[in-house]
């Protein structure tokens, strides 16, 4: 493994010079103790904030489609010739549909006239001019909602309040998340003229948290938004008083036809094995009330970041490392999906593909998605990993977001887990804002990042090849 030094004590000196660590000793040539070495910097300083707030502050929110989500793509094709990246480019693909956001207003009528905080569902089609005003029909969790018969809320508002649970995986999120994808189709099933949820959230702040929705082919579309935590809980309570409770809801969002969006995807190619590639992914889109700082501003800093650190170095690894900035993550990973369409041909030599969408982190666990995970350069990894307070996971990966199509075709994914037990009191939210994002946070989730590529595109590990079985 030292054959790629010609002279170790200026290499250590060179690499120790070009990024920035302490003096690294002979040992720290091989692989693992580069990636250690690589890793503890990244915990000092990785340049993951700087890059964040650049990202939230020059370009803001990014709605998928939007012109700020092409000015984004624009920014990180600067940024990456600027790091030295020796491949740069940018692949088109269509929105069916752009969406913006408009008026968003809603107040209870009876029995107890009062103002609601809502926001318009990513997707959600807009009432009438004049707004919509109905009987409520409520309901506490969304089974109930689907247990009701057809054209059982013909002219109500069918409003569901589950609440959200807090975990550290963010479990909670994916156990209801058809509330608010599904959620106004079902209403619309069962003749509801409008649709209105408990915020996916887990904060309790009178902010509510928006995404997106989708219709179906069999019912019609009606208007549907998200309330906050608060709201919902003062319906809950309004309701059982036993009286009939009246909302009126304007919203007036539009539809912009069909657009364009765009993944920005950036390589630094391979010293021996230029074809075999380490994919990394994050979102460059996100909602329109905060500055996507959390979603996926914190995924897009701590893969350029670390991918910058590997890139400083004097001497590449063996395999060729892939930077996709995804476009349209938010309205249904549709970036990821066109990637994968338009790539299909090449993903037999993906080595392995990871993705950071769940915030700022710190990682905390290290999850496969491989054929033998006990495959040794694995085991190398874990053990660069633990000292960052990363610890071994099982083998259920099917890889994050964008990078999801990818491992549904075959090719071997792995997460990072990052600790999603506050991202849910963000998430969707004006409040997805950067100072929301601590220093000591991203920069142990880029550390994790970092040793866990350059080994990836180092060592030889096969990822594709399953365990053979003991001999007889």
């Amino acid at each position: 493994m030292l054959k790629m030094f010609s002279s170790l004590p200026r290499i250590c000196a060179t690499l120790a010079l070009a990024i920035g660590c302490q003096q690294i000793t002979l040992s720290a040539a091989t692989p693992d103790q580069a990636a250690a070495s690589l890793a503890q910097t990244a915990l000092t300083n990785s340049g993951a904030m700087e890059i964040l707030a650049s990202l939230t502050t020059e370009i803001g929110p990014r709605l998928a489609g939007s012109a700020a989500e092409k000015r984004a793509a624009g920014w990180a094709v600067e940024r990456f010739k600027k790091y030295g990246f020796d491949k740069v480019w940018t692949e088109t693909f269509p929105l069916p549909h752009g969406w913006a956001r408009g008026v968003e207003q809603a107040e209870i009528t009876s029995p107890a006239p009062q103002p609601l905080t809502v926001t318009a569902l990513g997707g959600s089609v807009a009432t009438p001019l004049q707004g919509i005003e109905a009987e409520i029909a409520l309901f506490k969790t969304y089974d109930e909602l689907l247990a009701m018969p057809s054209n059982s809320l013909a002219g109500k508002i069918a409003v569901v309040t589950q609440p959200m649970i807090r975990a550290q995986d963010g479990a909670g999120y994916g156990a209801l998340n058809k509330m608010r994808t599904a959620g106004p189709a079902e209403a619309a099933r069962r003749g509801a003229v409008a649709y209105l949820l408990r915020s996916l959230g887990t904060d309790t702040h009178r902010v509510p948290h928006t995404g997106g929705t989708h219709y179906a082919a069999d019912a019609p579309p009606i208007p549907a938004a998200a309330l906050s935590v608060p709201d919902a809980e003062q319906l809950d309570r309004l309701v059982a008083l036993g009286k009939p409770v009246r909302i009126s809801l304007k919203l007036t969002p539009h539809d912009l036809g069909p657009i364009t969006s765009q993944n920005v995807i950036a390589e630094i190619k391979g010293r021996e094995k230029p074809d075999e590639i380490v994919l990394l992914g994050a979102h460059l889109d996100s909602w329109d009330l905060g500055t996507g700082a959390i979603d996926d501003g914190a995924g897009v800093a701590i893969v350029m970041a670390a991918t910058k650190m590997i890139r400083d170095l004097p001497v590449p690894p063996r395999r060729t490392i892939r930077v996709v900035l995804f476009g349209s993550e938010e309205p249904g990973v549709i970036g990821g999906k066109a990637y994968a369409e338009v790539h299909q041909a090449e993903l037999s030599h993906y080595v392995i593909t990871a993705e950071p969408d769940l915030g700022q982190g710190p990682v905390y666990r290290f999850q496969t998605g491989v054929a033998n995970p006990d495959e040794p350069t694995l085991q190398r990894i874990r053990a660069t990993l633990l000292p960052l307070g990363v610890l071994p996971g099982d083998n259920s990966s099917h890889g994050e977001s964008d990078v999801g199509p990818l491992a549904m075709q075959h090719v071997p994914a792995v997460t990072l887990e990052l600790d999603a037990t506050d991202y849910f009191d963000l998430h969707h939210t004006p409040d997805d804002t950067f100072d929301k994002v601590k220093p000591e946070r991203i920069n142990q989730s880029t550390a994790a990042y970092v040793a866990f590529t350059y080994l990836a595109a180092e060592l030889a590990g096969d990822y594709r090849q399953p365990a053979t079985a003991p001999a007889k």
